[in-house]
């Protein structure tokens, strides 16, 4: 039943987000269409700074209430569960009102001097709302995890997806936006908008449901040590967040500054990001949406294996994430080498894409695996070195990109290097601590029988794609993705059947 629960979690949220991320997908190809490389390159600037501040304000916020949450719901202890979210929103609400109202006052200091653009100053004004509406979302998306109601916020995500498309294409029809700066600030509107639609939707469900929540008589605690429970969980995680965005944020922004020392123009520069990071990037990563919501689920159905001591269910459920994760990299690896120029056409009407998806793929496929130790590494409790390792990675992509960024010949693919490099050395990292806890093997024999999925599923996208006029690229881009993991899937379903029968 543990594996039933496991598996229908996990499908649930896979299906929802892959539903907002194919909405946040098609955002990203209108932002593509609308901005053009260069806005899109000053749009991929402004967001890692606009992640870090969210580090500040909402990091750990949905584990941590979440966590208690389930406590006190096991409990039915619901008075003490309810002032939890009321002392939450209070200290968080004040918190990051707080860090937006002191980055609206710095915005133009920001862009001036971390972006190195002062077009970016309006975009990072109009997103201070968003460092506030976001927290608290965090705090009623915790509730409903708590509770197990993995429906309700991701409907209320589809939804607001779709809200966010519609203003953005609705604001610039209506200001008829024609420079770059003014379409990018349009954008962070239509974000900043879509996040406090979302806060209200949550909010007006939270009130809802737990207005049906019937308290029993049990002892309240002090507000203080309400907050300090949720303080407890949530400062080591956002700790751990905003010093890896700390470092990711200073890769990204020292990137166009490397373009531009190999005798690049500003503007290429910020065309190069936005081809590379904002457009073929995305593309690859599209299938993580199937790891990250097995990381959701997983963390804790993992703590619970652990509480019970059942070293057995943890290192099979280790072998399963590792497994799949690897599978959708695999695929993703596939079609990416595979189609990429159809991909490019298909997604952004572009025919100069071809190399950068290719090489987006090739050197995004280790990530999978690697995101998927850093989950497991969480659901093991060994958050400490989690961090460690997760500063070790991003300082050592920091120094990456600034060495071979600068190369010449290398240029935007010195970025796509480093992603390889970095994500070795963290997945080499992750799996040494690991198997300190839980002791896996890692078969050559699957490690073979994986390679051979991997070429049958080659063959196929390469005969469909063959035989599919260029005329139906939608119909070829569809079914050779869906046949490629369809193929390594069932095959490694047939392995799996014959080596474990049982």
């Amino acid at each position: 039943m543990g594996l039933d629960k496991f598996y229908k979690n996990s499908a649930i949220l896979t299906m929802s987000n892959l539903i907002t991320g194919f909405i946040g997908f098609a955002f990203s190809i209108i932002l593509s269409k609308k901005l053009g490389a260069e806005g899109l390159g000053l749009y991929g600037l402004i967001m890692p700074v606009y992640s870090l501040l969210l580090c500040l304000t909402a990091d750990g916020l949905v584990t941590a209430v979440s966590r208690t949450c389930a406590v006190y719901n096991s409990k039915k202890d619901y008075r003490n569960l309810i002032r939890t979210v009321k002392v939450a929103m209070g200290f968080i609400g004040l918190w990051s009102i707080c860090v937006a109202l002191l980055v609206f006052l710095n915005a133009s200091n920001i862009s001036n001097f971390f972006i190195k653009d002062s077009r970016a100053a309006d975009a990072i004004r109009i997103i201070c709302p968003a460092l506030v509406f976001i927290p608290m979302s965090a705090i009623f998306k915790g509730f409903f995890y708590g509770f197990e109601k993995f429906t309700i916020p991701a409907g209320i995500d589809i939804l607001e997806k779709c809200i966010r498309v519609t203003i953005l294409l609705a604001t610039m029809a209506i200001l008829s936006v024609k420079n770059i700066k003014g379409a990018v600030t349009t954008a962070y509107f239509a974000l900043a908008v879509g996040e406090a639609i979302s806060m209200i939707m949550l909010f007006s469900a939270y009130k809802l449901f737990s207005g049906k929540l019937v308290p029993v008589k049990t002892r309240v605690k002090n507000p203080l040590q309400l907050l300090v429970d949720i303080l407890v969980i949530s400062c080591p995680l956002s700790l751990n967040g905003f010093l890896s965005s700390i470092l990711n944020t200073a890769s990204t922004l020292i990137l166009p500054r490397r373009l531009i020392s190999t005798g690049m123009s500003y503007d290429t520069a910020l065309e190069m990001i936005g081809k590379f990071i904002g457009m073929s990037l995305t593309t690859v990563n599209l299938p993580f949406i199937i790891v990250g919501s097995m990381m959701t689920v997983m963390i804790p159905d993992m703590s619970l294996s652990l509480s019970k001591k059942d070293s057995w269910s943890t290192e099979k459920r280790i072998s399963q994430v590792l497994r799949i994760s690897f599978l959708v990299g695999l695929g993703t690896l596939i079609v990416s080498v595979c189609i990429p120029q159809k991909l490019g056409l298909l997604f952004y009407g572009r025919d100069d894409l071809g190399k950068m998806i290719m090489a987006a793929g090739v050197c995004n496929f280790v990530s999978y695996v690697t995101a998927a130790t850093f989950g497991i590494m969480n659901g093991l409790g060994k958050q400490n070195a989690n961090l460690r390792n997760s500063i070790i990675v991003s300082v050592e992509s920091l120094l990456l990109v600034i060495v071979l960024t600068g190369i010449p010949s290398l240029n935007i693919f010195g970025y796509g290097i480093s992603l390889v490099i970095s994500s070795v050395t963290g997945l080499v990292l992750n799996l040494y601590e690991i198997r300190k806890v839980c002791e896996f093997r890692i078969s050559f024999l699957r490690s073979w029988s994986f390679a051979l999925f991997g070429l049958a599923g080659y063959l196929c996208v390469k005969l469909i794609s063959n035989i599919i006029p260029d005329n139906l690229i939608v119909f070829d881009v569809l079914l050779s993705t869906g046949v490629c993991f369809l193929v390594i899937f069932y095959l490694t379903k047939i392995y799996n059947f014959k080596h474990n029968p049982l």
